[in-house]
């Protein structure tokens, strides 16, 4: 069976959650939440690690018993802890704290008092009245978590693209190798980078299409078979991931790739204007009358309609097609435009890097300059830096600069806005820094009007630059917070700030939608990793998908251009 670092990264989270549940040790609880970060942000694998016999305590929050229970949950399969503590605690419980208004000691108490053990029985107390007698939650609380759970249950949980990542490399690497197949790619809403994935659609070329699909269901990762034919098959993956495999003829690879690509509004755009031409555009290629004409190549299809092959991250049916006939597609930004990242942190706050070691993987990432946002300390978890200590490091990051050449370390801070849209800092250290970066990260529950006066205020101090994440989502784990997008953009523009794509899989915020708002009104951004670590510094390709599904061009963000360059844009 294989182990991914997804698996130890969920392992450690649920024991995370069952212990903080439990009412455990805050450090204890935290050195699992920060060893599942490490691990879930690495690059390599811990199963070649722990084969090579590395020393995984090297790795930044893992000593020598997390380090021994990463070995066990590759050797085995699983981690004897997690089943002790499932057995005390039911498993269900952990998904309670992702509802609105739980946190552990009210999962604990609603456990404890009423033995509400899954989100079920949740919805059946608080439809009952049964919630708002407990001692600390209320009425208020009660109707919050029947609204949250009638939203959860019409979402789809769908995979992070950052997850689904893990997965289709080793699978498209094992396709490749077989016998017979000349070609496999991913397609579907992987191929247009969308935040989340549903079913993984793959195409493979081959003319032994049986055989292709025997050996992809004995695939070992393979949970179980949905379907099984001669060309197509469907598999449940360990990671509960649907994979659709289709083996497709050469010839009609390019329409099978438009096809499965997608969107759907996309394909159906295509064949009407096919069809006024008297065509048939379908996944086997395009045909007239029955002779099939095209197909081959994706550029076969778009080349019927006298336009450029529309990249798939475009392709949702929002205006591309009308643009393409214009020649008028955007330029799309790519990773090579990035000159630096805009939101970072380090061991002076919640991060697990010192400045020198976040600097020296900037540089070898070909980054410019580095900005490092380390927290304010409004928020007690992010053990942040109050106007002394940002003082201290200020000095510190003078020092490193006139040591190193050809990169820059830019002295910033990702201060919170306070509920009066105030922050959490004096003018007088802000005016100090090279950028300022503010957030919220508290009283998420206030109304539209509050939530947008209060970033508008905060927009107000000049010393302010950057909005990071912008409406506070965090994917299948907390929707955004109620906020007017439109006025808070025009008030961006209007103050010379600017919005952030911040570049976390988690995250992804702002969407893709409000990326091509901030687009249209002239408002650029920043893609930034709000990066906890080293590894995380690679998060900025999933910032630059989403501002590709916006339709962004490198002029509009910030961090394609120069230090010297930004340094001019950031000036109010």
């Amino acid at each position: 069976m294989p182990i991914h670092n997804s698996d130890v990264e969920r392992i450690f989270n649920e024991i995370a959650d069952l212990l903080e549940i439990e009412g455990a040790n805050q450090y204890r609880v935290r050195a699992y939440r920060n060893a599942a970060r490490t691990i879930s942000t690495m690059s390599e694998s811990v199963v070649d690690m722990v084969e090579e016999e590395e020393d995984l305590t090297e790795l930044p929050g893992v000593g020598e018993d997390l380090a021994a229970k990463i070995e066990e949950i590759v050797n085995t399969g699983g981690l004897k802890q997690l089943e002790e503590l499932r057995s005390r605690t039911p498993a269900e419980l952990t998904k309670m704290l992702n509802v609105a208004g739980l946190g552990p000691k009210r999962v604990q108490t609603i456990y404890k008092e009423l033995n509400v053990t899954t989100l079920d029985e949740l919805r059946h107390a608080a439809e009952s009245g049964e919630i708002r007698k407990l001692h600390g939650l209320g009425e208020k609380t009660e109707q919050k978590i029947i609204e949250d759970l009638e939203q959860s249950q019409q979402e789809e949980e769908r995979t992070l693209l950052a997850v689904a990542d893990e997965v289709v490399e080793p699978l498209l690497e094992f396709l490749r190798g077989l016998e017979g197949v000349e070609r496999a790619e991913a397609a579907g809403s992987y191929r247009r980078k969308k935040e989340t994935v549903g079913d993984l659609d793959i195409l493979a070329i081959s003319d032994a299409g049986e055989e292709v699909i025997s050996q992809f269901v004995d695939y070992e990762d393979v949970e179980e078979i949905v379907s099984q034919g001669e060309t197509r098959s469907s598999v449940l993956l360990r990671s509960e991931l649907q994979v659709d495999l289709r083996v497709v003829k050469k010839e009609s690879y390019g329409a099978a790739m438009v096809y499965f690509t997608g969107s759907k509004a996309h394909n159906i755009h295509l064949r009407n204007m096919a069809l006024d031409e008297g065509l048939k555009v379908n996944e086997y290629g395009v045909f007239k009358d029955k002779e099939q004409i095209a197909g081959r190549k994706e550029k076969e299809i778009y080349d019927l309609f006298d336009l450029p092959v529309i990249a798939p991250e475009l392709r949702e049916d929002r205006g591309e097609i009308e643009a393409a006939q214009k020649g008028e597609l955007p330029h799309l930004i790519t990773l090579e435009d990035i000159r630096g990242d805009l939101q970072t942190h380090t061991t002076a706050s919640d991060g697990r890097a010192s400045l020198e070691e976040m600097a020296h993987a900037a540089r070898e990432l070909g980054h410019d300059y580095l900005a490092i946002t380390d927290h304010s300390a409004y928020i007690g978890v992010t053990q942040g830096l109050d106007a002394d200590e940002l003082k201290e490091q200020i000095d510190e990051i003078d020092r490193l600069n006139e040591e190193m050449e050809d990169f820059i370390l830019l002295k910033s801070i990702e201060v919170d806005i306070m509920e009066d849209g105030s922050l959490d800092l004096p003018d007088e250290i802000l005016r100090k820094l090279d950028l300022v970066v503010c957030a919220v990260h508290s009283k998420l529950d206030l109304s539209s009007e509050k939530q947008t006066e209060r970033i508008i205020r905060a927009m107000d101090n000049p010393y302010v630059n950057i909005l990071a994440h912008p409406t506070g989502r965090r994917i299948n784990e907390r929707p955004p917070y109620e906020v007017d997008m439109s006025r808070v953009m025009d008030a961006a523009v209007e103050r010379g700030c600017f919005l952030e794509v911040n570049a976390q899989p988690q995250r992804l915020d702002l969407n893709d939608i409000y990326c091509k708002m901030a687009k249209n009104r002239g408002l650029k951004v920043s893609i930034s990793t709000d990066a906890h670590g080293t590894e995380e510094l690679k998060f900025i390709r999933y910032g630059v998908y989403q501002a590709r599904r916006g339709w962004l061009e490198p002029e509009d963000v910030l961090n394609t251009r120069s230090w010297d360059e930004l340094k001019r844009l950031l000036k109010r």
